[in-house]
């Protein structure tokens, strides 16, 4: 079934969580190459799962995994066996499994003593009985763009057609698929020609979902310019696309995207924008300052427009999906 949708059936949104390089660069990693977060999947997996752990804590409901920019292609580049990268890849999965079922058994225990119930954490069903969700595990799929580490998934000038973006993800989205992923969460999407790509890729693997998120140039548009209305009645007409919206975008923008996505679609619509702050992709740096206004404000502003799936992406912290899940619930 349909996790998100099952959820939601239950619940009224999900709390996604935020950024995972933000959190290892405060621990001390050094996230100025090309693997990005992906690197410490080789040289440090544990701080990955702690990040896991930490926005389980403050009340994610999913968590997304440290594949964005995880590739057989890019880790073969720096050195490694297609067989190494592969397991690297698979393994970003299961940091996040493990990490989310600790964190629920530990909740489950801590639940049935205060108030207990029948079954088990094993038996019950994320929904049974409890006051949030099992968490989901969302393996990341970013963009060609992100391979290329060029700052393209903010543009989509791809010089590739829609079946050779196909050939590009096929590997990476199978390997996630089979490590145990709930659903993929298929990110920072500059341009329809690769999500189109990517929707037929998960055609080739039934029973699986994914949702698909864009990057925004402004209020009406993704990256190459394309109307995201356009993009979400395209994406509207298949199963296996599980939601339709927007990451790694200005604040700003986020009302008026989810407006217009609202126009062409009735699936439920997900945002995680950034913290604020301006990226550059050629320095590969950030200026400027987060947004003033309470995160966890600005969340229930999104819930109204009709947004279901809330988080946070580059810069944002546990302290803001922490506001998120407090503002939601009060």
């Amino acid at each position: 079934m349909n996790p998100i949708q099952y959820i939601l059936q239950h619940f009224p949104f999900m709390v996604l969580d935020g950024a995972m390089a933000t959190e290892l660069e405060r621990r001390g990693a050094d996230l100025n190459n090309s693997l990005w977060s992906a690197q410490l999947l080789l040289e440090n997996p544990e701080w990955i799962a702690d990040v896991h752990r930490e926005y389980f804590e403050v009340g994610a409901d999913c968590a997304i995994t440290a594949s964005y920019q995880a590739t057989i292609e890019g880790f073969v580049q720096k050195g490694l066996t297609e067989q190494e990268a592969i397991h690297l890849i698979q393994q970003s999965v299961q940091l996040a499994v493990e990490a989310r079922d600790q964190f629920w058994a530990h909740y489950v225990q801590k639940y049935r003593t205060e108030q207990p119930i029948e079954g088990s954490a094993d038996t019950l069903q994320p929904t049974d009985e409890y006051d949030r969700p099992k968490p989901l595990v969302a393996a990341s799929v970013g963009p060609y763009g992100a391979f290329l580490a060029d700052g393209s998934e903010y543009r989509g000038d791809y010089d590739l057609n829609e079946q050779q973006l196909i050939d590009f993800h096929r590997p990476r989205i199978q390997l996630l698929i089979e490590a145990g992923a709930d659903i993929l969460a298929c990110e920072t999407i500059p341009c329809l020609v690769e999500a189109r790509a990517i929707v037929k890729v998960l055609e080739e693997f039934p029973g699986s979902y994914a949702w698909i998120s864009f990057s925004a140039k402004d209020g009406q548009h993704i990256s190459s310019g394309e109307p995201i209305a356009d993009c979400a009645k395209w994406l509207h007409a298949h199963e296996q696309v599980a939601a339709i919206g927007v990451n790694c975008t200005a604040l700003e923008y986020i009302p008026s995207l989810i407006e217009q996505i609202a126009t062409s679609t009735d699936k439920p619509i997900v945002v995680y924008p950034n913290s604020g702050e301006q990226y550059d992709p050629v320095t590969k740096t950030w200026h400027g300052a987060s947004c003033e206004q309470n995160y966890g404000q600005q969340a229930q502003q999104w819930y109204a427009k009709g947004a279901r799936l809330i988080g946070g992406c580059c810069r944002t912290t546990p302290n803001d999906i922490a506001q998120i899940k407090e503002s939601m619930l009060y």
